[in-house]
């Protein structure tokens, strides 16, 4: 019985897209034009309302998107956004971006340089904070485009 319930709920998380994915070998970042498949340690996802799934080559490009997807895709709009997804740092898989913790300014850098590095847990952030020289914790709902781009400065 329990098979069959788990079996059931991945079924239902796979249907609603609330699980992530992987990208192919030729995909492509919507923001940034790199191949996100080169980058597993870094890939975040954004799913959209009909299925449709995005993959980006870091947290920073994810949330790019997510602040404004018809800069990067004329025919997206921000109702359209389901979920999104990024790698934590120290375990390397995939958490929901809507809940995980973000440091900004440490001395790790991303595909495309400077990086939100994301973390499920608060006191794996705040332990990579210490060690790696960064600046402060941030939540999802805290990243604005002008944070992002102070950290291309």
């Amino acid at each position: 019985m329990r098979r069959v319930a788990m079996i059931s709920l991945s079924i239902l998380l796979v249907a609603s897209g609330s699980v992530p994915s992987k990208p192919g070998p030729r995909e492509k970042c919507p923001v940034c034009g790199m191949f996100v498949a080169r980058y597993p340690d870094w890939i975040a996802e954004v799913v959209l309302r009909d299925g449709t799934r995005l993959h980006f080559d870091g947290p920073k490009d994810m949330i790019r998107f997510w602040l404004d997807p018809a800069r990067f895709l004329p025919s997206r709009n921000r109702g359209e956004l389901e979920s999104a997804f990024v790698t934590d740092y120290y375990a390397l898989t995939s958490i929901d971006a809507c809940t995980a913790f973000f440091v900004l300014g440490s001395d790790v850098l991303g595909p495309m340089g400077r990086e939100l590095i994301p973390f499920a847990k608060r006191a794996e952030a705040e332990e990579f904070l210490h060690d790696h020289g960064g600046s402060r914790i941030v939540a999802f709902d805290d990243v604005t485009a002008e944070l992002l781009e102070g950290l291309d400065r």
